[in-house]
């Protein structure tokens, strides 16, 4: 009988999803594990100082290689579609804007604030057990890097409804309008030297992206033939080089990052014509039970591995520091190959991780009504303002302290108060 209800269960999950879609977001998930892997190496200087040393983006290699490894595009490009999707179910049972954004405020923010309290306890634990403040510092500074990602994905996910109704009535307007305006921002940016103006990109360059999930959504991507594609791809990689060559932008994609730039949204255009292109290859791999069994245990569990991969990370990168002896030298031939079982260990503690704290994903059991536009605006700022902090300045012991409360106050007050 329980055999019976986990296939029906099964079967209902799986009912009118894009399962290539959910592959490649467990996949980009993954992706950033092992990355994260490869650039943080933690080095003690000739004067004793501890540091990090970014081995991988050292590598002649690695701007070009950036172009397709760095995935982030691709991932705004599926978080669209998802949003499209979710919309349009929030819509079919009657709801709206603030409905959709309650929902997705709690699972990404009810992790993080779990995140927050967790992690900030085992910081303040290890610095008041004798790690030196230095590390501790330099390990809370550590933690804070991915978390740009939550404060632009919860952007993208506030202004996805007005983005998509836009996109449905005044589709190149709003496509051409995004695009002027990140060029703008961008030559704001160099002509004033102010780097801090590029920030204002965070409302354009990964809502533009999004955009091209909402194209992948609505047929329109998947109706071009694969030569178009293919001439998009090369386009639009085409495009990068120009730019780069040009030295209006730097060739590595990680310099563009923060604050996003134009090159991320040809980026985003290239890989997301991959992608189709690579699209039968992926439905097949993902008819297979066990390519949909193991997108199905990954997929919910997308934030935690996010959330929590870098702690793990840095504690396989500081083993340097308990046998500098038996463990190998960042940057040496030994040192690559050890990236392959440390990962497997990463991977392996996020799973053990997950058992306890995925849970959280699904947001908290009990919701009361949507709350007012003005209370989801103030729980949308407080939930944004931690993970953009941390991006422009990183965390601090005190930072772990005020994030929590901001995300947990944010919780609470999407989640109202439940029915007795």
């Amino acid at each position: 009988m329980s055999a019976a209800v986990s296939l029906e269960e099964r079967e209902r999950l799986l009912a009118g999803r894009d399962l290539s879609i959910d592959l490649v977001r467990v996949c980009c998930v993954l992706l950033v594990v092992v990355l994260h892997s490869l650039m943080l190496g933690l080095t003690v200087w000739p004067d004793g100082a501890i540091g990090w040393r970014n081995v991988v983006q050292e590598q002649p290699w690695f701007a070009v290689a950036s172009w397709f490894g760095q995935l982030m595009p691709l991932f705004f490009v599926v978080g669209g579609f998802a949003s499209w999707q979710g919309w349009r179910s929030t819509v079919r049972r009657g709801g709206g804007a603030g409905e959709f954004f309650r929902a997705r405020l709690l699972r990404l923010g009810t992790p993080a604030a779990v995140w927050f309290v967790l992690v900030g306890g085992l910081v303040w634990a290890a610095a008041g057990a004798g790690l030196p403040m230095p590390v501790a510092q330099l390990l809370a500074k550590g933690l804070g890097m991915p978390l740009w990602f939550l404060a632009a994905y919860l952007l993208c996910q506030a202004a996805a409804p007005l983005l998509i109704r836009l996109h449905e009535r005044h589709r190149s307007a709003t496509i051409l309008g995004l695009a002027a305006g990140i060029v703008v921002v961008d030559a704001l940016r160099r002509v004033t030297g102010v780097q801090e103006v590029g920030l204002a990109n965070l409302l354009l360059v990964w809502p533009l992206v999004q955009q091209l999930g909402f194209l992948l959504a609505d047929g329109t991507l998947a109706r071009l033939r694969r030569p178009a594609l293919a001439g998009l791809a090369a386009a639009a990689f085409g495009a990068v080089g120009v730019l780069a060559s040009s030295g209006l932008y730097s060739p590595d994609m990680l310099d563009d990052l923060n604050p996003p730039t134009l090159p991320l949204v040809l980026i985003g255009v290239g890989q997301t014509a991959l992608f189709l292109l690579a699209k039968p290859g992926l439905d097949a791999v993902m008819s297979t039970r066990p390519a949909q069994a193991f997108v199905g245990l990954a997929g919910t569990r997308m934030m935690t591995v996010y959330l929590w991969h870098l702690l793990l990370v840095i504690a396989v990168a500081g083993s340097v520091l308990l046998a500098p002896g038996v463990v190998p030298a960042v940057g040496t031939t030994a040192w690559w190959f050890a990236r392959i079982p440390g990962d497997l260990v990463v991977l392996f503690v996020l799973f053990l991780i997950s058992l306890g704290v995925a849970r959280f994903e699904r947001g908290p059991r009990r919701v009361g009504p949507v709350p007012s536009a003005p209370a989801l605006v103030v729980a949308g700022v407080l939930a944004v303002v931690p993970p953009f902090w941390a991006m422009e300045a990183g965390l601090d012991l005190a930072g772990f302290v005020w994030g929590a409360a901001a995300m947990s106050a944010a919780v609470l007050i999407a989640r109202g108060r439940p029915a007795a």
